[in-house]
């Protein structure tokens, strides 16, 4: 197990840059459930935001050597998702239905190995098209459960991926708050319930749970003072329970630093303190540009939040915002979108966001 862990770990930082999301789920006192997460890449994935109508075709292929037929098939829900259109044909990496199932793919290199279909499958789904499967045919998190043992999930050569290896796993959570990750190791599916609500990048979910057994001294409370010999130390200023929580931006560190807030943090009363919560969470690991680089042969590149993205699954309501619009949300009314019958696509970076608001007036007599 060592001995396969630290290949993966050499694998990862010998042949990948450094691509890093966090995602983040809390279910406020009323019930409400509210998940967000942060989109860290390093090159221009062309990211657009698409609305898929109920009812919309999608091909469910199989690997094309196996002649294997494709099964059409018309989603049973709407649903909005942001989408890597750099891949032709695109595919959903984020997105949340009419039923209040929410979907956030995170990379996982070094790790990840999907399923081989066999001409005796009769059920198949390629991860380019995994997302809009799951978000267009599926209404909970019980029913993502369910489907997935009769479902191969693959990739191979023949699908186009962009510039970087379609490497994912995922969590799903529904608006009754339930919430399970779901990985492909070895071939296999791992399904987890997600206890931490919290997801970021390599290594697997269950060692990242194993690894934060190695934090349980932190605490939101901090010493106040102790005697040494006759000397009364107080402490210089709150936070002191948390020293030796990690502030890098690896996925370990991010996936320590959003579990401990998450679970820490009082909890919202409703939907928009939800929101307002996650978001606080999620700024602790915003990647700026320029901090977290790594060399791409004879370039260096940087790793940075390109967007982020905020589900109200409850309401029917995303938050999202760009890397130039970090501070200013923009809120879509998704109730609205999905009973639209045409789908619609715009780019993430060119939505219209709201401009700063003028306060000046406040303090003028």
């Amino acid at each position: 197990m060592l001995r396969a862990l630290a290949t993966g770990l050499a694998i990862l930082g010998a042949a990948q840059p450094a691509l890093a999301c966090t995602a983040v789920d809390i279910t406020a006192a009323d019930r409400s459930v509210v998940a967000g997460r942060t989109m860290e890449w390093a090159y221009d994935m062309d990211w657009t935001l698409r609305s898929f109508p109920k009812g919309t075709t999608l091909s469910l292929t199989a690997p094309p050597d196996l002649g294997l037929p494709a099964h059409e098939v018309a989603t049973t829900h709407a649903f909005v998702g942001v989408s890597a259109e750099i891949i032709p044909g695109g595919a959903v990496l984020e997105g949340q239905n009419d039923a209040g199932l929410g979907m956030s793919g995170n990379f996982l290199p070094g790790f990840t190995e999907y399923q081989t279909v066999t001409k005796a499958d009769a059920s198949y789904v390629s991860i380019l098209t995994f997302g809009s499967w799951a978000l267009g045919m599926h209404g909970s998190v019980a029913e993502i459960r369910a489907a997935l043992p009769g479902t191969k999930v693959w990739a191979d050569s023949s699908l186009p991926s962009g510039p970087t290896p379609p490497t994912i796993h995922m969590v799903f959570t529904d608006r009754g708050g339930d919430s399970v990750i779901v990985e492909y190791v070895g071939g296999e599916l791992r399904m987890h319930d997600n206890v931490a609500g919290v997801l970021t990048n390599a290594p697997t979910y269950d060692w990242h749970l194993l690894n934060a057994r190695n934090y349980l001294s932190l605490s939101t409370v901090g010493v106040e003072s102790r005697r040494i010999g006759d000397v009364d130390v107080t402490a210089i200023g709150q936070g002191g329970g948390l020293v030796g929580l990690p502030g890098d931006y690896t996925p370990p560190s991010r996936f320590l630093r959003a579990a401990f807030l998450r679970h820490a943090v009082e909890t919202p009363e409703d939907a928009d303190a939800a929101v307002q919560a996650v978001a606080h969470i999620l700024n602790t690991v915003d990647i700026p540009l320029g901090v977290a680089q790594s060399k791409a042969g004879d370039r260096v590149i940087s790793d940075y939040t390109q967007w982020v993205a905020i589900k109200d699954l409850t309401n029917n309501r995303l938050h999202i915002a760009d890397y130039a619009h970090r501070t200013t949300y923009l809120t879509l009314d998704l109730g609205t979108i999905f009973a639209q019958e045409n789908p619609a696509a715009v780019r993430v970076d060119k939505l219209p966001y709201p401009a700063s608001i003028d306060g000046t007036a406040a303090l003028v007599n």
